[in-house]
């Protein structure tokens, strides 16, 4: 199929999604169009084979979604950030959670030291999460193992950083019911673990990160 062709594919799909969606429900777009009130945040990975709707079996609505290269939550990242902002201050949503994927490309990036250009400014973030678990990581006899374990570690460490953030400080601060937690997807069987990584407040954290905003 030439490009061209798999791009006007795409086009008839939408299309024809809409004949469907409108055969089942009238209304349906119309009802979509007047409201957003998502009750979840999902920050995940850009890999195209993690659609966070899909996995979860929900409709369109019902997450907000922020997606980059291996589910990060950089403090310097005003993209993340402004999704956070809005999700938790705008949107109220009630859960955030960071799912990161077995065989995530980002991850395994940083476990070597081969150069990839730009992105290797950003995996360097995965890689401190390696340093500060090399002692745990290097234990595991398997490199597959170990990759493994460090998509996991870095999916728990982005909660832990999620919760530094002072967006989701001050709404705790209010008392707006807000949770965090960690999941990772498997790409062989679907199924999705979760890392029983669950915060609603910062008393989760090291003193030297809880902000004072009296």
């Amino acid at each position: 199929m030439s490009e061209n062709s798999y791009y006007n594919k795409l086009l008839n799909n939408n299309k024809e999604w809409v004949s469907h969606k409108l055969a089942e429900d009238k209304d349906y777009f119309t009802r979509l169009a007047s409201l957003q009130k998502p009750p979840v945040l999902w920050i995940g990975c850009a890999d195209s084979r993690v659609p966070a709707n899909e996995i979860t079996g929900t409709k369109s609505g019902e997450m907000f979604v922020h997606r980059n290269i291996a589910n990060m939550v950089v403090h310097t990242d005003i993209n993340m950030l402004s999704v956070l902002d809005y999700a938790v201050n705008q949107l109220k949503v009630k859960h955030i959670i960071v799912c990161g994927h077995y065989g995530c490309g980002g991850v395994e990036a940083a476990m070597h030291s081969k150069s990839l250009g730009l992105i290797d400014k950003w995996v360097r973030n995965i890689k401190e999460v390696y340093k500060k678990n090399k002692v745990e990581l290097e234990r595991i006899p398997t490199e597959e193992g170990r990759f493994d374990r460090l998509v996991e570690l870095n999916v728990k460490d982005q909660v832990y950083d999620l919760a530094k953030t002072s967006i989701v400080q001050k709404a705790w601060k209010a008392n707006q019911d807000l949770e965090l937690h960690g999941w990772v997807y498997g790409l062989k069987d679907g199924l999705i673990k979760d890392l029983k990584v669950n915060m609603d407040s910062p008393e989760h954290l090291d003193s030297i990160y809880i902000l004072d905003f009296d």
